[in-house]
């Protein structure tokens, strides 16, 4: 059964195209099932893309040479070089530079023709709803679960279809979550989030390049085909890609009658503090268990202090901080007893969270001085300008 297009037929009636735009897109024009009438549909239609990173980066390059007519771009982070190996938007020239300024000169050199409107801030349910109600459709290209529960609570409460991805190592999936249409939403499959440190990030787990650049372009196609009104759009089906194997697998979904969000009676009506519903960065839970990189050291330099690094093998090789002893978090139940009890210790990881689960992990098995750093490799980056970032 077909779907109906996103875009109200008075939309498309106030689009025009140029004799410039019968060119770019003819081979669209081409296709029966878009032809003219679906072109000008692109043309009056917009999509929020939420992270320009690898799932980030492929969708909104061929949402814009496709011709969506608005493209709102929600990033604060910068370019650094381990980005380079999957997020297509950005090169070289740009390291450093803000995401948001490659992305829209690349996007612009693509096609001119598109409005690109800059949201450079972190998506938080401050400001999510004024963001995203303008556009038709919402494209998570997040990695992490707070933004990821809190972009299909905002696309629920606003009616609006969420095109979700994810990715990891050699696996992705796609799916769409509208329950206007009678599908699910995110949490009609996970009603609640994994426990902090327990599901590994790109950062810690690693992907293959490639494959964000297939699952980003199956989130436009999905977009396109939603905006366009053609064909059947993911919902209610999730599709998981094994890229060793080169299988892809649909998986049925159903709306969960009992979802907080879409269900019968729902208890969230707004959007509400995603980090803390995902655990985040655990808190301390008493002043002086965070460690600051500049006192880090000092205790280094006095020889007063033992460090634990939990981050992985190869990140080791990449950089480190002399004199630090290397346990993973995934063994640092088994190797507690590597870990003095009769002295100070810190611990840190790359940016803080891997390090305060496993520094809770010690305090509960009875640790008593024992700290956290306070941004992990990357603070520590800041004061020694020999360590490499990644």
């Amino acid at each position: 059964m077909p779907f109906p297009s996103l875009i109200d037929p008075s939309r498309e009636a106030g689009v025009s195209l140029e004799s410039s735009d019968l060119e770019r897109y003819a081979r669209h024009i081409t296709i029966p099932e878009v032809g003219i009438e679906g072109q000008r549909r692109l043309r009056a239609a917009s999509v929020l893309c939420i992270g320009l990173g690898g799932l980030g980066s492929p969708a909104t390059m061929y949402l814009a040479a496709a011709g969506i007519g608005k493209l709102g771009l929600v990033e604060f982070d910068q370019v650094d070089r381990s980005n380079l190996q999957r997020q297509i938007l950005h090169g070289e020239n740009d390291l450093g530079r803000p995401k948001l300024d490659s992305a829209v000169e690349t996007l612009r050199d693509i096609n001119p023709g598109v409005e690109i409107v800059r949201h450079e801030t972190r998506l938080t349910s401050a400001n999510a709803m004024e963001i995203a109600r303008p556009y038709d459709v919402i494209l998570d290209g997040t990695d992490n679960f707070a933004t990821r529960y809190l972009s299909n609570d905002l696309a629920v409460l606003l009616g609006k279809p969420n095109v979700y991805g994810s990715i990891f190592r050699f696996e992705g999936q796609c799916s769409v979550f509208a329950p206007y249409l009678g599908g699910p939403c995110y949490r009609c499959l996970f009603p609640v989030p994994p426990e902090p440190g327990t599901v590994p990030s790109c950062a810690e787990g690693g992907v293959l390049g490639v494959l964000p650049g297939i699952v980003g372009t199956l989130q436009a196609l999905e977009a396109i085909k939603l905006i366009l009104g053609i064909g059947e759009p993911l919902v209610g089906r999730l599709v998981h890609f094994d890229a060793l194997g080169f299988r892809f697998r649909e998986i049925k979904l159903r709306r969960d009658p009992e979802c907080p969000v879409c269900g019968a009676d729902p208890t969230v009506r707004e959007l509400i503090d995603y980090e803390q519903f995902c655990g985040g960065v655990p808190k301390p839970e008493a002043p002086g268990e965070e460690l600051s990189v500049e006192d880090l050291r000092a205790r280094l330099e006095a020889g007063d202090i033992h460090l634990v690094d939990v981050r992985e093998p190869f990140e080791v090789e990449i950089c480190r901080i002399p004199g630090a002893v290397l346990i993973p978090l995934g063994q640092l139940g088994e190797r507690m007893s590597e870990v003095p009890r009769d002295r100070d210790v810190a611990v840190h990881c790359k940016s803080g969270g891997r390090s305060a689960k496993a520094v809770k992990m010690l305090q509960d098995a009875g640790w008593t001085r024992v700290r956290n750093v306070k941004g992990g490799i990357l603070a520590w980056a800041e004061i020694d300008p020999s360590v490499k970032r990644y």
